[in-house]
């Protein structure tokens, strides 16, 4: 099967004439240095009194005077300057005559019979240099705008597509053995391969391949990897640009370019073509004002893919990871018949990603990549062989020839945490950040449906200055409103126990604040978790936003609605930061050793932790369902994969 190989477009000037321009530009360019450089060195400057003993003594030829500079050629050279260090050979010389006149040198030069020139003391520039002068800057301007206007020509420059186009070559094909963890994803896209490979045997029962095909999910999920994929499996010419490559300020040239694309890909078909980011220029119109570029670009491409014929074995590929803003026209069957959403990988789909990551890297012995997946819930290909990659890194920095289990998890901690800063803490902020993560922690470890803590730091990394690390048991596809609580209540540990501990509060919960008000106001106004608002959904009415609250002429959500959804939020908000308190208030004592311990060592693994706190005591422990707490076991859907949280 031939490889993949990538070419980048060559310029080309389609029209002859274009080739005159740059021989024109040297023509000037040498005609005016010629004009104005000086073709000879300059005679040498001497006394008007050294010219005039040069006169007496005969050794004057001939002089040629222009007011009162006067220019002589010497019979004999001489030495000049005559008392220098290394004196110079000239025949020529010039001199200025004084202001006042000198009446004895014409008949001294008469009676040496030295030749007298005079010429004017403006001779003007010859008659072709002034035509010349006049015309060029017209002639260079002229020539550029023939140039940029022959660029804006449809098919020519500015309106012609230059798609990256792979063909073969062993060493840089993607084949679906690259592929990992989306199997379901690959399986659909196997299909397109094969009809690219013996579409007669489709064409016979009277079936027809899908004219597009949108891989649509969030980033780093290798739709863009899949699409590659494709093009090395199947062996057929790869067009491959991306949406803003379209978009130029002048209007016209993302309509000339689809054109132009999508005629070099019928000329090679069977052929693919790969859109990528095509949410650049397929948003739904009449979101802006006027027909601009982006929306000629948009219609244009609706055109091209309808016009497709039936032989034509040009398939369309495309990629988002903005499903929700693309114009329906262009979802529509017939344009993009098949939609792929590929998800973040399970488990087991992670593992296959590291193993195919880890291919070329050497690893230890106790390295388990099985234990590696299960701590990286969440995380998607891209983010997968970041780790792999930065694993590898460490090892080398520290002189190492594998990788080891160590490394891989330093490497993990580093892209979820951050990396860890030097910063050095006032006493007083290092007890308050101690304090601010212990609740944290403490209320993941008392309340039953939260997620395990893995670790917890007060070693400032990224933009914490504390970081709990928590990580669920197993992958989670569908979530509870006690597991959604459970996160509020912990998001929220941290200012609790400031307030209990210090009955102040600071800046440090920013970060909590903002991602405890973000989960609320979706349980809110997207999952109907709350019995103050009911089970209404905002979700989808109001632009980009998730929730859509504004209250603006376009937008569907009245301002009495928008208010009640705002109270509701409230609520839930204020509920969970009092469970948190109540919480606290009877861990105190496990909370104060927490922190200590904190103190202490500054970072604190699960073992670790559980060594702290076994010797004490827990507080009798109140069922939140049973007592008119926040929880209900309400089940809902979380949108897809469990990302991972991490509290500072």
């Amino acid at each position: 099967m031939p490889a993949l190989r990538l070419h980048a477009p060559r310029l080309r000037f389609r029209h002859p004439r274009l080739w005159l321009i740059p021989p024109a530009l040297v023509v000037l360019n040498v005609l005016a240095a010629q004009l104005l450089a000086p073709l000879d060195p300059a005679p040498p400057q001497v006394p008007y009194t050294y010219f005039k003993e040069q006169v007496q003594a005969g050794n004057v030829a001939e002089i040629t005077t222009r007011g009162d500079d006067i220019v002589g050629t010497f019979l004999d050279p001489v030495a000049w300057p005559p008392n220098g260090p290394t004196p110079a050979r000239v025949s020529t010389f010039r001199t200025r005559a004084p202001s006042f006149p000198d009446a004895g040198l014409i008949p001294l030069v008469e009676a040496r019979h030295v030749v007298v020139n005079a010429r004017a003391l403006d001779e003007g520039r010859p008659w072709w240099t002034g035509i010349l002068l006049s015309i060029a800057p017209a002639l260079i301007v002229s020539g550029l705008l023939i140039w940029m206007i022959t660029r804006l020509t449809p098919g020519r420059g500015l309106g012609r597509a230059r798609p990256r186009r792979y063909v073969g070559e062993e060493s840089t094909r993607v084949t679906f053995a690259n592929v990992a963890g989306i199997d379901e994803a690959r399986q659909e896209l196997v299909e397109i391969v094969d009809f690219l490979r013996s579409p007669d045997r489709y064409r016979r029962v009277g079936a027809s391949i899908p004219r597009g095909v949108l891989l649509v999910g969030p980033p780093g999920t290798g739709k863009t990897l899949l699409a590659r994929a494709v093009a090395g499996e199947a062996g057929v010419p790869f067009f491959s640009m991306s949406g803003s490559e379209f978009v130029e300020m002048v209007v016209g040239v993302g309509a000339s370019r689809v054109r132009d694309l999508f005629a070099q890909a019928r000329r090679a078909a069977p052929a693919i073509v790969f859109v990528d980011e095509i949410d650049a220029i397929g948003r739904a119109r009449g979101t802006l004002v006027g027909p601009g570029e982006r929306e000629q670009t948009l219609n244009q491409l609706l055109v091209e893919m309808d016009g497709f014929d039936a032989g034509d074995a040009v398939i369309v590929l495309a990629a988002t990871n903005r499903l929700d803003v693309l114009d329906p026209a262009l979802l529509r069957p017939g344009r993009f018949d098949r939609h792929v959403t590929v998800q973040r990988p399970d488990r087991a789909g992670r593992q296959k990603i590291l193993e195919v990551h880890t291919r070329g890297v050497p690893l230890a012995d106790d390295v388990s990549l099985s234990d590696l997946a299960a701590a990286t819930p969440g995380l998607v290909g891209a983010e997968l062989r970041n780790v792999v990659n930065e694993a590898a890194l460490l090892a080398a920095r520290n002189g190492r020839e594998v990788v080891r289990t160590d490394d891989l998890f330093e490497a993990l901690e580093r892209l979820v945490l951050g990396v860890a800063r030097n910063v050095v803490l006032l006493p007083e902020d290092r007890l308050r950040v101690a304090y601010h993560e212990a609740g944290h922690a403490l209320i993941g470890l008392v309340l039953p449906e939260a997620d395990p803590v893995q670790k917890v730091t007060i070693v400032p990394r990224g933009d914490a200055l504390g970081v709990t690390y928590q990580v669920p048991v197993d992958d989670r596809h569908n979530v509870t409103r006690e597991y959604l609580v459970a996160r509020l209540v912990g998001a929220l540990g941290g200012r609790a126990a400031e307030e209990l501990v210090f009955g102040n509060v600071t800046t440090g919960a920013q970060n909590d604040l903002r991602q405890a008000t973000a989960l609320a106001r979706r349980m809110t106004t997207q999952w109907g978790m709350s019995d103050d608002f009911g089970l209404l959904s905002l979700d989808g009415l109001g632009g980009d936003e998730a929730v859509g609250l504004e209250v603006t002429p376009g937008r569907r959500v009245s301002e009495l609605t928008a208010r009640r959804a705002e109270r509701a939020i409230a609520r839930l908000v204020d509920a969970c930061h009092a469970e948190a308190r109540a919480i606290l208030a009877r861990e105190r004592a496990r909370l104060d050793a927490l922190a200590e311990a904190l103190l202490e060592r500054e970072s604190l693994g699960e073992a670790e932790i559980f060594e702290v706190l076994h010797p004490i005591s827990a507080a009798p422990r109140r069922d939140a369902a049973k007592n008119g707490g926040v929880a209900d076991a309400i089940v809902t859907n979380n949108d897809g994969e469990y990302d991972p949280r991490t509290r500072g």
